[in-house]
């Protein structure tokens, strides 16, 4: 964590449960211009871990019997992924779960990065709402980047459509249905679904970006956002202690019955990263020790968390960095689970 702040990170907190009882710590600080310390206790916005959230309630949806993995996405949306080579027709939920879909990811639109990430357009529209609808609406005015369950791509676009599917299949708001069934079975008080709210609740730090396509140049706190841009892919707000009893509850099935947690847990490996593997919104990662983790990682801007447990859900972590453009994240993974 120390190093992760030599490396630029203003400030990192994190927490560990395992069989001995829990440890948490900050390193540097929590707000730049007073140089307020972190807090055990932080909020942060969660990035792309709100996949595991998403794709949780799927699979309770499939193990109802609302619906199944195979079902296309044109059946629950119909008309609604078409167009430059895409069809709903042939791509399966599963598809979006495991990013073989090769819908087009929204996020790398030039536009949108202009628009929404890169500074002048970012302090422009930071507060705009997007619907779900014209996130779709970007990706479908590209070219898929693979025929459906021929390769591997991460696309956020994919969990926008499995949040749709959520409301399609429940008639409520997604995250009316992740509060439902996971935030308050399991007593996470600090986990919301903020929707349009651009604040992150307190205890909390301050957010920084750079606003460029480099790591150089000025340091922004871009705390405040309207998250609405990031929505089923990555709009949640956690804590560290929050996700940790999250990730161990799905891996011990508190959450999933057996075999839809088979099914989460079952990954593609060809053309994801090294020693990584994709399930169903989990990441498998194998360290260097040997020891095989289960979580996530997510950033969005201003914010990039990683939560991660082993197989039996004894041992987890959940940290993050108030930053998005430096840090290595990997090395503190390894040095909680593998040691020096």
């Amino acid at each position: 964590m120390e190093a992760a702040v030599g490396d630029g990170v203003p400030g990192v907190v994190a927490r560990v449960k395992d069989r001995h009882g829990t440890w948490s710590a900050v390193s540097g600080v929590g707000d730049i211009r007073t140089d307020e310390p972190r807090s055990v206790h932080d909020r942060y916005r969660v990035g792309s871990i709100t996949k595991t959230f998403v794709a949780t309630v799927l699979l309770q949806l499939e193990a109802e019997g609302r619906l199944s993995l195979d079902d296309t996405v044109e059946q629950w949306l119909p008309g609604l992924v078409l167009g430059n080579g895409h069809d709903g027709r042939g791509i399966t939920l599963r598809q979006l779960l495991n990013h073989t879909s090769g819908i087009f990811d929204y996020t790398a639109d030039k536009t949108y990065q202009h628009t929404y990430v890169l500074k002048d357009g970012f302090f422009e529209h930071r507060y705009d709402t997007l619907s779900p609808y014209e996130l779709i609406g970007i990706a479908m005015r590209h070219e898929p980047g693979f025929p459906p369950g021929t390769s591997w791509g991460y696309s956020n676009t994919n969990y926008v459509l499995a949040g749709l599917v959520i409301e399609k299949a429940t008639g409520n708001p997604y995250g009316d249905e992740i509060r439902h069934r996971v935030i308050e079975p399991l007593n996470l008080h600090a986990t919301t679904v903020p929707g349009t709210s651009t604040k992150v609740p307190r205890p909390s730090s301050r957010a920084y970006g750079k606003l460029a396509e480099t790591t150089t140049g000025p340091t922004y706190d871009i705390t405040e956002i309207n998250p609405s841009s990031a929505h089923a892919a990555g709009e949640m707000i956690s804590d560290s202690a929050d996700l940790n009893r999250f990730y161990s509850a799905l891996l011990t099935g508190k959450l999933l019955p057996a075999r839809q947690l088979a099914a989460m847990k079952t990954t593609v490996e060809e053309g994801v990263p090294p020693r990584t593997g994709y399930g169903l919104g989990i990441m498998k990662l194998e360290l260097g020790c040997g020891l095989t983790v289960w979580g996530h990682s997510g950033g969005i801007r201003g914010s990039s968390s990683v939560a991660a447990a082993t197989e039996d859900g004894s041992h987890a972590l959940a940290f993050n960095f108030n930053n998005d453009w430096s840090g290595d994240s990997q090395a503190v993974v390894e040095a909680e689970f593998c040691g020096k």
